[in-house]
């Protein structure tokens, strides 16, 4: 490839990279915007009206990080914040009393009937539509660019929020 062209070239790839960091700065912002929830809280409250929605009780704060893979100090810090906008109660269980459950309460209840699809949804139902060998070289090419930017090492959670949105939690 010519000099001219390579420089196109890594030109493209970085303008691709930059697109869809935009995309999820700005959806999460429209997100916030229309929702009053920063991504991580919008995705816990969702996690919790569906577990009620399908029946199992209500989740413990554990089950709810592990549905939505983060660490428990974090969704602990955005439950907090939900319960304080009074869309979350902590309950004691009625199955295993030494539990505490997380529901939703009233306003939480009228909050997630309403709330957007997230990005990741999306992007998720799109992906998954995917025949199954294109989906593998796209995740192969994906963990090759993380090499190349270094940034394998990274802790990083399964959601498209900027990281801001993690650490403000």
């Amino acid at each position: 490839m010519e000099r001219s062209g390579e420089r196109e070239f890594a030109h493209q790839v970085l303008r691709t990279i930059r697109q869809i960091v935009r995309q999820i700065s700005e959806h999460s912002k429209t997100l916030s915007k229309e929702s009053g929830l920063t991504v991580p809280q919008l995705i816990c409250l969702k996690a919790i009206g569906d577990a009620e929605d399908e029946g199992g009780g209500g989740l413990t704060v554990a089950g709810l990080a592990a549905d939505v893979a983060l660490s428990a100090p974090t969704t602990s810090r955005i439950v907090d914040r939900l319960v304080r906008a009074d869309l979350v109660a902590r309950e004691r269980s009625a199955r295993d009393r030494r539990q505490v459950v997380l529901t939703l309460t009233a306003s939480g209840r009228a909050r997630f009937a309403a709330l957007p699809v997230p990005l990741q949804e999306r992007f998720l139902a799109r992906l998954m539509a995917l025949p199954e060998d294109e989906r593998e070289v796209l995740l192969s090419s994906l963990e090759r660019v993380t090499r190349l930017m270094d940034a394998e090492d990274l802790d990083a959670s399964p959601l498209l929020t900027p990281e801001a949105d993690l650490r403000d939690e």
